[in-house]
């Protein structure tokens, strides 16, 4: 099936959902449900090439053992194990203490995320729907996440998602080909939005990885915040998909609550590329004090658009 049949597989079904209202709501219910799909299939990566590597995500919780059955829960009990199971035990491994960093993810994207369906047999028919179709461990199928997002931006642009701008593409590779971060160097988007900008650094930066400690270093340089629940778990998801296993960089927070002059040396920012107008980022700067401005390893490089 092509990704566009299987997206309008899945947005026909949640149509019949008396509990899913408009576009967003049903992007929103894709995106979580892909992220299960996508870590789990991440972890059976991990267990191979992870020695003792443990999952922070209780068995029954797994998606391979409550989704991956085509004959599995469904109805009525599915519902009410996703509500009040699910969602409660996943949304505390954001808090919880001694959680490892992939625990960490999980819990800062499901958060402020929600089941917005009611009927449990359409949501198995959904879960159906994916797991039938997609593979993330296969590398065909891996490719094909990119155009599973690139859709999913489609229907954002158009889902009246209160004026809110995606950035193409060809507008954040043209940035990273500008700004050409160098491995080493940290890189931050303050507003990442769904990672567009990030995922093409980590592309560009690829080219120049050799080692295992480059590898690291990689990993280590990937920085981001965002303030929506929406744009915030597709970036993390899509990062995840772009070799950044752990995205624990990418905050779910809002970086105007804080004054410019937090972002300092000590952070080791090189390279910075804000996607909100430049009169937020102004009145962000204007609250920084006389201690002085930011001078890291190399001069600040941003980029307005």
């Amino acid at each position: 099936m092509s990704i566009g049949t299987l997206i309008k597989t899945i947005q026909d079904i949640m149509r019949k959902d008396v509990g899913v209202d408009g576009d967003a709501q049903r992007i929103s219910q894709i995106v979580w449900l892909l992220f299960l799909k996508i870590f789990d299939d991440k972890e059976q990566e991990w267990q191979l090439t992870i020695p003792g590597y443990k999952s922070p995500l209780q068995s029954r919780f797994r998606w391979s053992n409550w989704a991956k059955d085509a004959e599995g829960i469904t109805g009525e009990e599915l519902i009410d194990f996703v509500n009040n199971e699910l969602f409660p035990s996943l949304k505390k491994l954001a808090t919880a203490a001694g959680v490892s960093p992939s625990g960490r993810v999980v819990g800062s994207v499901f958060e402020d995320a929600y089941n917005y369906m009611k009927s449990g047999t359409l949501l198995r028919q959904v879960i159906n729907a994916i797991e039938s179709d997609v593979d993330f461990n296969s590398s065909s199928d891996r490719h094909l996440f990119n155009d599973i997002y690139e859709k999913i931006l489609a229907d954002l642009q158009s889902a009246g998602n209160a004026g809110e701008y995606y950035t193409p593409r060809a507008v954040t590779q043209f940035m990273v080909d500008t700004l050409n971060p160098q491995l080493g160097e940290s890189v931050l988007d303050p507003a990442c939005g769904t990672g567009g900008f990030l995922t093409c650094t980590i592309d560009h930066l690829k080219a120049q990885v050799k080692t295992a400690a480059d590898r690291t270093t990689l990993q280590d340089s990937i920085h981001g915040v965002e303030k929506k629940p929406l744009p915030h778990m597709l970036a993390m998801t899509n990062l995840m998909l772009h070799g950044i296993d752990v995205p624990s960089n990418i905050r779910h927070d809002n970086t105007l609550s804080r004054p410019l002059k937090a972002t300092g040396p000590e952070t080791g920012l090189t390279s910075f590329s804000p996607t909100r107008p430049l009169a937020a980022w102004k009145k962000m700067a204007s609250r920084t004090t006389s201690r002085g401005s930011i001078r890291p390893a190399r001069p600040l490089t941003c980029s307005w658009h």
